[in-house]
């Protein structure tokens, strides 16, 4: 009897495939649609968190400073956190200070306050300078590509070197291999002894993301030569800094870290919630902030998949339409059918049978149109090849086949239901 019953089923669609490809048509814009917003979304989300964590996760950002500790030689808050970050060796793999440089850097013709150097232009930006320590690469991910990092003895003896991002590199050299050239500082000289690795593909940076290609747009001294820049005439740089970078060895160890600076800054510098701070601190979780992007962006989502599904539902309010239009026509035949003994679970079956297959295949159309879709979107905007995710397809796929069972039991009762005399009767 179901061998049957699908065989009238096929027979009932090919025998108008012009108002059956009508009827799929919705099905096919909104699955595909579907698709393409959901993997559009998708992919943006994760091209978005790859980037931010290209710079470093389970990382902390420590900035603190004292009201009493503004002097230039007052070192003593940058020592006692130092100090502290770098005892939880048990929870972190590196600490650094990050202070920055706002004086003049030069090398041949390229000077960092010339013209040629414009805030609002990424491609002309101009560097920044960090005085940091030996760890910095370590806290940032940042991996050499030419020459050396820094080592523990250039950070002791305040060694005169500099490394570069390759951006920066870029700027200063163009094409020339900086190692061994000779940059100023506010006229004090520093050596290049090593550049970092890209750590973002400039030519797939999507549209809106020109920010990023600063991040690899750095210089990078020793923190302990600021003596060696003050003494050579730069008004550009303190002797200590407030502001530090934790990496750590993982997300439980971040957390604990947290906890721990946490409680060590509030005996440091006071607790301003209660009034009785002689500073201020903060303790900045970047998987925190990625966390929250992911949830964001989850939501955004969702929401751009749900648009595109009333589509979908348009799609199975014009598939209800014409099965109920195809009850009307073939009145007769229902009939003749139930004078002849089936049963009305039969009729149903056999109706809501063609609503689905008419949806399912209409699904595939949609899933196909949506790969398609899919590539080209992504190709054109986020200059990257993005298939959607085949747990889509298939859910996409489930939708498809249920929106025929929804739609189509309405119009399935309503022919079931008939009378065999009075369905004898129609013309």
């Amino acid at each position: 009897m179901n061998l049957q019953t699908f065989k009238l089923a096929v027979k009932s669609i090919s025998a108008r495939k012009g108002r059956t490809f009508l009827t799929m048509l919705g099905v096919i814009i909104g699955l595909a649609a579907v698709i393409i917003m959901v993997s559009y979304t998708a992919a943006t989300t994760k091209q978005m968190l790859d980037m931010m964590k290209a710079t470093g996760t389970n990382q902390l950002e420590v900035y603190a400073y004292k009201w009493s500790s503004m002097g230039d030689e007052d070192t003593s808050v940058f020592d006692a956190i130092y100090g502290y970050c770098q005892r939880l060796d048990d929870l972190v793999i590196g600490v650094t200070p990050q202070q920055d440089f706002w004086g003049r850097v030069q090398y041949g013709t390229m000077d960092s306050q010339s013209s040629y150097f414009d805030y609002s232009d990424p491609d002309h930006y101009s560097p920044n300078t960090y005085m940091v320590s030996n760890q910095w690469g370590v806290c940032n991910n940042a991996v050499i590509a030419k020459g050396r990092d820094f080592t523990l003895l250039d950070i002791q003896r305040g060694n005169q070197v500099c490394v570069l991002g390759s951006r920066a590199a870029k700027i200063f050299f163009n094409y020339a291999d900086p190692i061994g050239k000779t940059m100023t500082f506010d006229g004090v000289p520093y050596t290049v002894i090593g550049v970092y690795e890209p750590r973002f593909d400039e030519d797939s940076l999507p549209e809106g993301y020109e920010y990023y290609l600063t991040q690899d747009n750095f210089i990078l001294i020793p923190y302990t030569t600021s003596r060696a820049l003050r003494l050579g005439g730069s008004n550009n740089v303190n002797t200590f800094s407030n502001q530090f970078y934790v990496k750590c060895r993982g997300q439980d160890e971040t957390m604990e870290a947290s906890s721990r600076l946490n409680g060590f800054l509030k005996g440091l510098i006071g607790d301003s919630s209660t009034g009785n701070a002689y500073g201020s601190y903060s303790i900045y979780n970047r998987d925190q902030y990625i966390s929250n992007t992911e949830d964001a962006n989850r939501s955004q989502q969702l929401l751009m998949g749900g648009i595109a599904a009333i589509s979908l539902l348009v799609g199975g309010i014009g598939i209800m339409n014409i099965m109920l239009v195809t009850v009307t026509e073939r009145t007769r035949e229902i009939g003749i059918r139930k004078a002849i003994g089936a049963e009305r679970r039969t009729i149903i079956f056999q109706f809501l049978l063609e609503a689905c297959m008419i949806c399912g295949i209409g699904g595939i159309l949609g899933i196909l149109a949506g790969y398609v879709g899919t590539l080209i979107v992504c190709k054109q905007t986020l200059n990257l090849i993005i298939l959607p995710n085949p747990d889509i397809a298939g859910i996409a796929f489930a939708i498809s086949v249920g929106i025929g069972i929804i739609f189509g039991l309405y119009p399935a009762i309503k022919a079931s239901g008939l009378q065999p005399v009075e369905a004898l009767r129609a013309d």
